[in-house]
Parts: C-alpha cells; sequence; structure tokens
C-alpha cells in the first residue's frame, strides 16, 4: 500500500489519529486538535482515505432535530496502523536529515 506526501498538515492530521487509532473524529473535531483549517484538513483526508489509510461514515442523525448538518466520522482502518507508523518515522527522519543539511530549513514554513 503505497502512501501520501507527508507535509506537515499532513503528518499533523496523522498525528491526531494515531493519539487513539480506534477512536472515530469528525472533520471540524479533527481540525481543532491538528490546529489546522478546514480547507486544509478535507483534501487531506480525502487523500487518506484514497490510499486506504482511513475509513469514514457519515453519522445517522436527522440533522433536522440535531440542528446542524449530519458529520462524516473518520477513523484508522486497522490494516493501515503499522504503515501509517512506519511513514510518520520516515518523515521524522527526513525532517531531522533536513535539518542537519540546512539548519533551520527543516522547521521554517
Amino acid at each position: 500500500m503505497s502512501g501520501p506526501r507527508m507535509t506537515l498538515p499532513t503528518q499533523l492530521v496523522l498525528h491526531e489519529l494515531m493519539s487513539d487509532p480506534a477512536r472515530e473524529m469528525y472533520g471540524l473535531e479533527i481540525c481543532a486538535a491538528a490546529g489546522l483549517p478546514s480547507g486544509t484538513i478535507h483534501p487531506i483526508l480525502a487523500r487518506l482515505e484514497k490510499v486506504g489509510w482511513l475509513r469514514s461514515r457519515w453519522e445517522e442523525v436527522d440533522p433536522s432535530e440535531q440542528g446542524r448538518p449530519r458529520r462524516r466520522y473518520y477513523s484508522l482502518d486497522p490494516d493501515s496502523i503499522a504503515a501509517v507508523r512506519a511513514a510518520l518515522r520516515r518523515a521524522k527522519v527526513s525532517s531531522q536529515a533536513l535539518a542537519r543539511l540546512r539548519p533551520g530549513l527543516a522547521g521554517e514554513r
């Protein structure tokens, strides 16, 4: 299973999901936890789902009764947890190597 490009926002999303791999989180909850805007999170979630690292489901509620739109919940696919861990580890190593080669660059945005 090949993974997505490991941008810093992608890593932040994956770190949040890996904090409790069995937990389901909805999009805005992930936004708040990762400290990223909705416009950044949702494309990342779509890519992670496309490569098979995430599952999603729509909650089964009546939006008019809840007074809000239905939420889409995301969780890590149990079969992908080892691949996610390995990708995060590689990303960390890459970041550390970049910092050694060009001090100050790895932490800049």
